[in-house]
């Protein structure tokens, strides 16, 4: 191969990037992947014993992505780095990887890329390895596994100058035995317990104990330096490990040696439950004054304190008061004095003024409220966003206690609803879209809290209808944290109703796409909204690369209500369905509707208001369980705690882009009901809060279910969220 087609077929960190995305959208593990390539799996005739052939690694990835239209030129440049790396290996044989690539290789390069359980990855990491089967890596297996995570660290942007003694000295660490092998056991204990090194670079997000630092790699944009061995971090790209929850920073290469522990985030004695004091981290305290001796801190002389980051020179930390009252934030910290850790033989003999959580130690973890505070239960969807959700989520776990924040990732909100569940009083923030809030919203009504707690919004990615008309604004813009904790305290508390949806298909055999939820917090439509939200649903399943930032999101949503403009695929939709509202028909004979939408609240398609505006005669209107009159409906405004829906019908995506835009006040009022009831007699698009799916004739009801606990946020600040 020539030199300028061999630069051609290099992987670019773009590249790297991209695959990511794929990983991080697909459902499908690894390990499971390969079972194609086995004894009944459907790749199986592209295995050559210990290896694959081009065709079987494009379908590999089109199998392990979700994807029918993986890009073909990244899938060569994979292929080639995989043929490449074969060639680079001295004890393998050319005829064996003649046009074919590794499997193990494979597998372990994407098993290394896949977020997944620690222990099992551990576990299925070592087995790729471990090429005779005989429970141990030796010599020669450990170079390889360097090698391999070498060009792993490499792609994910790690400075690898210094990186290969330390994984070396890493490896040898592990081996406790000091055999010149690695046992299984000893590569899994090695990597949970005591090696974050390697725990970053095999991509586990674990806190297996408290006090344990969670790395992550990454580049420093101003002079920092190491809190272990007190020198600069340098490199051109990923330049040491920063702690997740106390911003502890150290190089690489110091990662294994002595340091000092991360914050606690419990106690472990009864006698500790109350005691409010300090817990003082290094920190990059530099130019900020000490509160002690008001003097600037220097560089590597400062201390902060993890709950209310009041900071102090080293040597005027014993000088102060020990009592910390956790800062500006101490209304919605859950402080480590209010956890406790007990056995499990002495947890049930507590009551009820606890809840508790197992952690990794085997204790139980019980929460003991501490007087006149409303701890922020926080959760966060790391997808939401692009990247924003990840940010959001370190940075939330740095600001209050870790253990009062929860990646929606790592099983869902229950963990964190269980925690909270006998709480009187607490706070919920969904940092999220809407379809998360509704996710949360479900959870809450399953869990059977003591109270149910009122739920506010950080919008993370696009739409964001409820956040919009709760004042959380249409998006998170990067504000500070600590702002928008501050408007949740200022927040005022409303209810919200939420309504029953239940689709009877007209024939049971005529199978449709699942009905993606059975509650409504926000609308319902079907038609020429439901029809691009759909088009921009498989889109986004088949290319998710595509659609990783909010302004190509909505130039998609433009594109595809472009062609529908032209299409007009729903017109005409009086002929295949009826609207009955509490017994009473909707006249629909003499509109031409292309979409019929059911609002519960005023915002929808990231803004609009397709109900309009209201203007109040001054007169208490009495509540009515139908109003179908043109005119009366001209007098009924929108709530959406008023136990009513509002129906509207749209006559073209022209006419949405008109309320959008504000040339146009609303859409046609059809009706406003307390119960509705819809058949179809065609397949037509639907969506359920942004949620679309096609669904075969059937019958619709929907009714009202309950009433949700909704924090609004002050009208008058922005909360750092574009507001449209």
């Amino acid at each position: 191969m020539t030199t300028e087609s061999a630069l051609e077929n290099e992987i670019s960190p773009v590249d790297f990037i991209q695959l990511q995305e794929y990983i991080e959208y697909s459902r499908i593990k690894v390990k499971d992947a390969m079972k194609e390539f086995h004894a009944g799996g459907k790749l199986v005739h592209h295995r050559f014993g210990d290896h694959i052939d081009a065709a079987g690694f494009s379908l590999f990835l089109k199998t392990y992505l979700e994807v029918e239209d993986f890009p073909a030129d990244l899938c060569r440049r994979l292929y080639w780095y995989f043929q490449r790396s074969e060639q680079c290996c001295p004890d393998q044989s050319p005829h064996t990887t003649d046009g074919c690539v590794s499997l193990k290789a494979v597998s372990c390069y994407f098993s290394i890329l896949e977020d997944g359980n620690p222990r099992d990855k551990l576990e299925y990491t070592f087995k790729l390895y471990d090429k005779d089967d005989n429970g141990h890596l030796d010599s020669k297996e450990v170079d390889k596994m360097v090698t391999q995570m070498m060009q792993a660290a490499e792609y994910l942007g790690w400075d690898v100058t210094e990186l290969k003694p330390v994984l070396r000295d890493t490896l040898k660490a592990i081996d406790i035995d000091s055999s010149g092998t690695l046992s299984q056991q000893e590569w899994i204990q090695g990597g949970l317990n005591n090696i974050p090194l390697l725990v970053v670079l095999l991509g586990l997000k674990v806190a297996e104990k408290d006090g344990q630092h969670v790395w992550r790699l990454k580049n420093f944009n101003r002079p920092t330096y190491c809190f272990v061995c007190h020198s600069m971090m340098l490199g051109l790209r990923k330049q040491g490990l920063s702690c997740n929850f106390c911003k502890y920073t150290v190089h690489s290469s110091c990662a294994n040696k002595n340091h000092t522990p991360c914050v606690r985030t419990f106690v472990r004695s009864k006698t500790e439950i109350g005691c409010s004091v300090h817990d003082w981290i290094s920190a990059d305290c530099d130019s900020n004054k000490c509160e002690i001796c008001h003097k600037k801190i220097k560089m590597l002389t400062g201390k902060s304190c993890a709950w209310c980051h009041r900071m102090r020179h080293s040597d005027c930390v014993p000088l102060g008061s020990s009592h910390c009252d956790c800062g500006l934030l101490q209304h919605h910290i859950l402080p480590p004095w209010a956890i406790c850790a007990m056995d499990s033989s002495s947890g049930s003999s507590l009551g009820e003024n606890y809840l508790a959580n197992i952690n990794s130690d085997g204790h139980f973890l019980q929460i003991f409220p501490v007087n006149d505070t409303t701890p922020l239960l926080v959760f966060v969807n790391p997808k939401s966003g692009g990247k924003q959700g990840k940010r959001v989520l370190r940075k939330f776990q740095y600001l209050l206690n870790p253990r009062q924040v929860f990646n929606l990732d790592h099983g869902g909100p229950n963990p964190g609803l269980q925690f909270f569940q006998n709480l009187l009083k607490c706070r919920v923030l969904v940092c999220g879209g809407d379809g998360t809030v509704g996710w949360i919203l479900d959870a809450i009504d399953k869990a059977e809290m003591a109270i149910r707690p009122p739920v506010a919004i950080l919008p993370l990615g696009t739409g964001n209808d409820l956040a919009r008309c709760l004042h959380w604004g249409g998006g998170y813009e990067g504000t500070d944290l600590t702002e928008i904790i501050k408007q949740i305290e200022e927040s005022i508390l409303v209810e919200m109703d939420r309504w029953s949806l239940q689709v009877i298909p007209a024939d049971s055999a005529d199978e449709g796409d699942p009905v993606p939820n059975d509650i409504i917090n926000n609308y319902f439509s079907l038609g020429v909204d439901a029809s691009i939200a759909h088009q921009f649903h498989i889109m986004r399943e088949k290319n998710p690369q595509k659609f990783n930032s909010r302004a190509r999101n909505k130039l998609w949503y433009f594109q595809l209500a472009t062609h529908e403009t032209i299409s007009a695929s729903c017109r005409n939709l009086k002929e295949c369905l009826t609207i009955e509202c509490c017994g009473v028909p909707v006249e629909l004979s003499r509109l031409s509707l292309e979409g019929i939408a059911v609002l519960n609240i005023p915002s929808m398609h990231g803004g609009s208001n397709l109900w309009g505006e209201t203007k109040s005669d001054g007169k208490l209107k009495k509540w009515q369980e139908v109003t179908v009159d043109p005119d009366a409906l001209e007098m009924c405004s929108q709530g959406m705690n008023d136990k009513l829906l509002e129906v509207v019908g749209l006559e073209s995506v022209v006419e949405m882009g008109q309320i959008y835009t504000g040339l146009k006040s609303k859409a046609h009022r059809l009706v406003q009901t307390a119960h509705i009831t819809i058949r179809t007699y065609k397949t037509l698009p639907m969506q359920i809060d942004g949620e679309p799916w096609m669904q075969p004739p059937c019958t619709i009801h929907i009714t009202h279910k309950n009433q949700a606990k909704m924090l609004m946020g002050p009208p008058a600040k922005s909360l750092g969220c574009f507001p449209k």
